[in-house]
C-alpha cells in the first residue's frame, strides 16, 4: 500500500501531537517530520516556517470553538438567552482548552504574547457574533444599542476575565461560577430596552 499523501491537515494533526508532547519551547519542524516520516523540508513545503505552522495550528484548534459558537449565535429565541449561552459557551470551550489541552493551550499563549493575527482574527470573529445576537436583540425590541459594533466589543470587553488566556489560573477557583453569572446578569441588565 502506497504510503498516505502529506497534507497539511496531516501535517496540523502531527504538529498538535509534538506540541502536546514536548510544549511550544520544545517542539520542533524536525520533530514534526520525524513523526511523520517525511524531511522537514517537506513540511516546509507546505508551511514556510515555524510560526507559520504553530499559527495554522492554534487557527485550527480556535475553528472549533468558532463553529460551536456561530450556532449559539444564529439559533432562534430570545436575544437575552442566546448572549447568555454563547457566554456561557465560550466560557466553559475556553475552560476545557486550558485544562484539558494545556500544551496547545500553551501555544495559544505564546501567539498571544507575540499580537498574532490569528489571536486578531479569532477575537473579531467572536465580537462579530456577539454584534449579531445584540443586532438581533435590537430589532426583536429586546435591547437597546446605539452602535452594535460598538456594544458588542464592550461586551468582550466586560467577559474578559471569562476568556482571556490571562486569566486562566482563575477559572477553577471556587465561586468563578458566580462571578460569571453575575458579570452576564450586569450585561442583561445593561443591554435590555427600557420601556
Amino acid at each position: 500500500m502506497p504510503p498516505e499523501p502529506l497534507t497539511s491537515d496531516r501535517i496540523l494533526e502531527a504538529t498538535e501531537d509534538v506540541l502536546r508532547r514536548y510544549g511550544p519551547a520544545k517542539a520542533t519542524v524536525v520533530d514534526v517530520a520525524r513523526a511523520l516520516g517525511v524531511s522537514h523540508g517537506s513540511v516546509y513545503r507546505h508551511f514556510g516556517s515555524k510560526a507559520a505552522l504553530r499559527e495554522a495550528v492554534t487557527d485550527r484548534w480556535l475553528d472549533q470553538s468558532h463553529a460551536e459558537l456561530s450556532a449559539v449565535a444564529d439559533a432562534e429565541g430570545p436575544a437575552g438567552t442566546r448572549l447568555r449561552d454563547w457566554l456561557t459557551a465560550l466560557f466553559a470551550a475556553k475552560r476545557r482548552k486550558a485544562g484539558d489541552d494545556p500544551e496547545l493551550f500553551a501555544t495559544y499563549m505564546v501567539l498571544v504574547g507575540e499580537n498574532s493575527t490569528t489571536v486578531e482574527q479569532h477575537m473579531e470573529t467572536m465580537i462579530q457574533q456577539l454584534a449579531r445576537i445584540i443586532g438581533s436583540g435590537v430589532q426583536q425590541g429586546e435591547f437597546t444599542a446605539d452602535d452594535t459594533a460598538a456594544t458588542a466589543r464592550a461586551v468582550w470587553d466586560a467577559s474578559n476575565r471569562f476568556h482571556d488566556p490571562a486569566y486562566a489560573a482563575e477559572w477553577s477557583r471556587p465561586g468563578i461560577d458566580e462571578a460569571f453569572d453575575v458579570v452576564c446578569d450586569l450585561l442583561l441588565r445593561g443591554l435590555h430596552a427600557q420601556d
